[in-house]
């Protein structure tokens, strides 16, 4: 396969280095082949050029060269006729974590969290306003446990006790600038009116933090507090999780302080020691 190159432009009032949003100097296979890359992380398993056409919207001849270049170029792994993100992908990551050291030592200390606890726990960052980046969980010590495995995956906001408690940050205001009016549904149980989130992030302001009950998983409570540095501002969010019926049989106080005490704990022996 030959690659051919572009004389990059010259002529004035063209694109520039410093200009990164001139069409001229974005390459369309690039921005294929990326789109291709970020749809293989949804699929662990591994998918078919075939699938990745359809959900892509690419063509499928284009879809099959550009896995085939990505397999070459050890950014894909290919496995018969299915596809799946390559070792070198994970190299990459790897080195560009900038939570590679601070992770480990959240990990310890949210797997002895959920020994205290008996339930799920885990711990994520916040990244900005309305983003946050799940970086640590545990499972409980029942048989009959929650769903794990939200590391690198999108929580949505009006339905994860950990979104909720990043939108008590915000005014109500942005938080309609932000979230559509009607939310989507996961469970008869989700919160699916604007308006009605609302009523219920005021609450979480009120009492400091926040419950999600069966609205993203049936079965699934979850019981989330805010973790804030000494200056008084959100870094992250500490959270705990298992079955409904279990959990509501005690008090939410009881995990509440459990939670909080927690949080002390974790800013005093990792995330400011």
């Amino acid at each position: 396969m030959s690659i051919t190159s572009q004389q990059e432009p010259t002529n004035q009032g063209e694109g520039t280095e410093n200009d990164d949003s001139a069409p001229e100097l974005m390459n369309r296979s690039v921005l294929r082949a990326m789109t291709i890359l970020s749809e293989l992380g949804n699929h662990p398993n591994g998918t078919t050029a075939a699938e990745m056409a359809s959900i892509t919207g690419l063509a499928r001849p284009t879809v099959f060269r550009l896995l085939q270049s990505l397999a070459h170029a050890g950014m894909v792994l290919k496995n018969d006729k299915r596809f799946s993100l390559g070792l070198e992908v994970a190299r990459l990551g790897r080195i560009a974590d900038p939570y590679r050291t601070l992770q480990p030592r959240v990990q310890v200390f949210v797997d002895g969290l959920s020994a205290e606890l008996g339930e799920a726990s885990a711990y994520s960052i916040v990244e900005g306003p309305s983003e946050i980046h799940l970086i640590a969980e545990a499972p409980g010590s029942y048989m009959l446990s929650t769903a794990m495995g939200y590391i690198g995956k999108d929580m949505p906001l009006h339905a994860s006790a950990m979104g909720k408690i990043l939108l008590a940050e915000l005014s109500d205001e942005q938080i309609a600038s932000l979230l559509p009016e009607t939310l989507e549904s996961f469970t008869s149980h989700t919160i699916t009116k604007r308006d009605e989130l609302l009523k219920e992030i005021a609450e979480v302001r009120k009492q400091g933090y926040s419950v999600l009950d069966n609205e993203l998983e049936e079965g699934l409570f979850a019981l989330a507090i805010p973790v804030r540095d000494r200056s008084n501002h959100l870094i992250g969010i500490l959270s705990v999780s298992g079955l409904d019926q279990r959990m509501k049989a005690l008090e939410i106080s009881g995990y509440v302080n459990q939670l909080q005490d927690a949080a002390g704990r974790l800013l005093d022996t990792v995330l400011e020691a």
